[in-house]
């Protein structure tokens, strides 16, 4: 996402400085134009040096470990990576007093909500993933009370594209099917694939987050942001195995703690944005897909720092891949 809201940033005529680890993105994915730095958001040292160095008038904060059933297993990484790291962004844009703060949060902060899913509900998340957006959300609001640090947040949902890493095992479904069609894997999916989710084309929804700055109107307010047409998953892999021209092969896993259905409402963010349109699933699916095959397939990486293993899924058991 952060390497298509560079380059809406950069067509508008801004200076953009990307700032990555690439423990899940590669180097390639970097606009021309942008200047990269290697390193973590969680080191704090490195961040006040870039905000010395530039004089950043705006940040935007794209950097997670959006996993959200693998942060359950993962709960001290997960709050370092997601809350911990965003803190540090946030006291240093107070400091060095940036004009705007835009955050991309998630719909996870909802839990299982009311559907469709609306801004003014309250945050209800069920896995640390959430909660950990939930955090930096209030942090946030508290920052802008206290200090006056302006702040837009975006509440994207299963986002897919280019661009996105297809070898994560844990998070990513589009790629995660896709780098499995074309490893010539079966389609793995937890439970029964009626789950539904609004998957959404990084070409809708990146180029609305630029242009958060341009918009006074999106001070101090939340945005869903993302397609309006909800799809179970197992419709998703007939999509996706018609885009690499195959008939689906799908292996079913054993149903796992997430929430059943997951859309939301888009009435504000087309208020402000003045958003009409959104790219069909066929079309996005389609589109990333041509990008794939340029790509190829990636090998899948086990993450190998899980800190609780109780009632992780065989799949997900990195001990076993290493044995």
């Amino acid at each position: 996402m952060g390497s298509h809201v560079a380059r809406s940033l950069l067509a508008s005529g801004h200076d953009v400085v990307v700032l990555d680890d690439l423990s899940g993105g590669f180097v390639d994915n970097v606009p021309g134009g942008a200047e990269f730095v290697n390193g973590s958001a969680v080191d704090f040292e490195l961040l006040g040096e870039l905000f010395e160095k530039h004089g950043f008038e705006y940040v935007f904060h794209l950097a997670a470990y959006a996993a959200e059933g693998l942060s359950h297993h993962i709960r001290r990484f997960n709050y370092e990576n997601n809350v911990v790291a965003s803190a540090g962004l946030i006291s240093l844009a107070i400091r060095h007093e940036v004009k705007r703060f835009v955050f991309t949060s998630s719909i996870a902060v909802y839990g299982e909500a009311e559907l469709p899913m609306r801004e003014n509900m309250p945050m209800r998340p069920i896995d640390p993933y959430g909660i950990a957006k939930m955090a930096v959300e209030m942090d946030l609001d508290s920052a802008q009370r206290y200090f006056g640090l302006d702040y837009t947040i975006f509440r994207p949902h299963n986002v897919y594209g280019e661009n996105q890493n297809t070898a994560d095992r844990y998070r990513n479904v589009v790629g995660i099917f896709m780098n499995q069609i074309m490893s010539s894997e079966p389609m793995t999916i937890f439970g029964e694939g009626t789950q539904t989710r609004a998957f959404s084309y990084i070409g809708d929804v990146a180029p609305i987050i630029a242009r958060a700055i341009e918009k006074p109107e999106s001070a101090n307010q939340v945005f869903n942001i993302g397609a309006d047409q909800p799809h179970s998953v197992l419709k998703l892999a007939s999509v996706v195995a018609q885009a690499f021209g195959t008939e689906p092969e799908i292996e079913f896993l054993p149903e796992r703690h997430e929430v059943l259905h997951a859309y939301s409402s888009h009435e504000k963010v087309r208020e402000v944005f003045g958003v009409t349109e959104s790219t069909s699933l066929e079309m996005g699916i389609g589109a990333m897909a041509d990008w794939a095959k340029e790509v190829g397939p990636r090998a899948s990486a086990p993450f190998t720092s899980i800190e609780v293993r109780k009632s992780l899924p065989p799949s997900w058991d990195t001990e076993a891949d290493l044995e």
